[in-house]
Parts: C-alpha cells; sequence; structure tokens
C-alpha cells in the first residue's frame, strides 16, 4: 500500500526518506524523548498511544510499548497494515509496517516490528503543529446547531485545543460529543487564546482518531481545518504560534 493511500494525502514522495541512517536517527529521537507515537491497525476503530524502547540497529527491530490490553494487542499482531505517527520537533513522522511480534524487554512483554524501509517527514513550514500547553489549556467552543427535528437552539461543545497552525488545529474531544463525521463544517467557532485573544472562525473536520490512553481511558483527537480564515484572525493565529514557538526555543535553551 503506498503512502499516499494509507494516509490519504496527495504526492507525498517529496517527504519519503528511504535513507537507513536517517530513518534509525529519527526512530532513535523519538526513543530518547519518550515521544509519544499513535499506532493504529488498519480497519480498527481505535488508536493506541505508545512509545519506542529501543531501537536495535544490529537485529533490525524497533521495539515498542505494548496496547493496555490484550485485545488490542492481538488485534495489532493480527494486522498486515499498522500506522504509526507522531511530531517530532513539530514535523509530522508517518511509517507502517506489515507485521508487529511481541517479545520481552526488560523481562516485561512487550512489542515490536522491523526498522521501516521508508517513512515520511512531512515538513511544511505553514502548517507547522504546534503543540499548545498542558498546563495552560486553550479552548475552543464549537456550536453545534439543532437537529432537523429539534426547534431548540442548538448548544456549545467546549473542547481543548491539542495543537495549532496556521491551517488548523487538532482538539480533544474527552466526551465524545461532536460528530467528527469528515468534511462536517462547523461554523460560529471560538477560540480563546491566552491574553484575552478571540479568534472566530469556522472548522471542518479532516481526521479523526479514538485513542485509548494508558489508563484505558478512550478519548477522540479531531483534526479541524479553518475554512476562509479572515487576516485578521490568521495573524493572531500565527503570532500565538511565534509566541508558543519562542517559548519552547527558551525552555530548550535553558532561559526560562
Amino acid at each position: 500500500m503506498s503512502f499516499a493511500n494509507k494516509f490519504g494525502m496527495e504526492d507525498v514522495s517529496p517527504y519519503q526518506v528511504h535513507s537507513r541512517r536517517e530513518i534509525i536517527g529519527l526512530l532513535r529521537s523519538m526513543q530518547e524523548r519518550n515521544q509519544l507515537v499513535t499506532m493504529q491497525a488498519a480497519g480498527g476503530a481505535d488508536a493506541v498511544v505508545t512509545s519506542i524502547l529501543e531501537v536495535d540497529e544490529q537485529s533490525g527491530m524497533v521495539v515498542i510499548d505494548r496496547a493496555p490490553t490484550n485485545t488490542m494487542n492481538q488485534r495489532l499482531m493480527g494486522s498486515d497494515n499498522v500506522s504509526f505517527e507522531t511530531v517530532l520537533d513539530n514535523i509530522r513522522i508517518l511509517f507502517f509496517t506489515n507485521k508487529v511480534g511481541e517479545c520481552l524487554y526488560d523481562n516485561l512483554p512487550a512489542l515490536y516490528i522491523a526498522i521501516p524501509s521508508s517513512l515520511i517527514r512531512l515538513q511544511r513550514r505553514e502548517y507547522y503543529r504546534v503543540p499548545t500547553p498542558v498546563a495552560n489549556p486553550v479552548r475552543c467552543s464549537i456550536r453545534v446547531p439543532p437537529d432537523d427535528e429539534s426547534a431548540g437552539p442548538g448548544t456549545t461543545v467546549v473542547v481543548t485545543l491539542k495543537d495549532i497552525s496556521g491551517g488548523g488545529i487538532g482538539v480533544i474531544d474527552e466526551k465524545k460529543l461532536l460528530d467528527n463525521t469528515i468534511g462536517r463544517v462547523y461554523k460560529e467557532c471560538r477560540i480563546d487564546l491566552p491574553g484575552g485573544t478571540v479568534v472566530t472562525c469556522a472548522l471542518q473536520v479532516r481526521n479523526s482518531h479514538d485513542l485509548t490512553l494508558a489508563s484505558g481511558k478512550s478519548i477522540r483527537k479531531i483534526g479541524c481545518m479553518f475554512v476562509n480564515l479572515p487576516s485578521p484572525m490568521l495573524a493572531a493565529v500565527q503570532r500565538y504560534i511565534t509566541k508558543l514557538e519562542r517559548e519552547r526555543n527558551a525552555k530548550a535553551t535553558g532561559l526560562t
């Protein structure tokens, strides 16, 4: 299966990495930073949050943490198409495998895959996805209009931003209240940025994944694209992204 079909993208060949040395370097960066990686079997309803435990260049294997339930682990090991996705240095990394095996790591059960022969390093500066602070979460209010059979005023669902870019946002819908149908458009949305800045926008659902946390709790991450975002609103988003990047860089260099 091609990456374009697998991840529902246009031509991604310019972003595909074939160098084994570079692939191993990226995988080891994920391991060293304890980066969270989303793992999902083809056709599976749930995605699982995992991490890379070891990259063994000699054996050609990557050891990954298990899913929280035996049922999920069996589904992953029984699938011939398992995808992985993460964000490293604001760059989307994607790869997949046709075989997941079981092993022991530090005398505990774990999973393993072969070092992928290629992966995607999707770097598009205008659409960098910057994680939003967990300690000071940003809220987005999404207005859900009444259905055709209801004469009520509709409802408003408040979700937390997971990340933001010039092209859209990723939100966490913990209670799974939103219609996550791909292409669904929500108008009159409101993002409350720190400092009192308010961004009003329309959002279109572009992707949706149910994630199972280590605690066993299931939540939903929905990726949304801005629809015809007015220039003043885009400028406010870009100022916030710049602020987040400055804070991140200052922390990385020990200036905070």
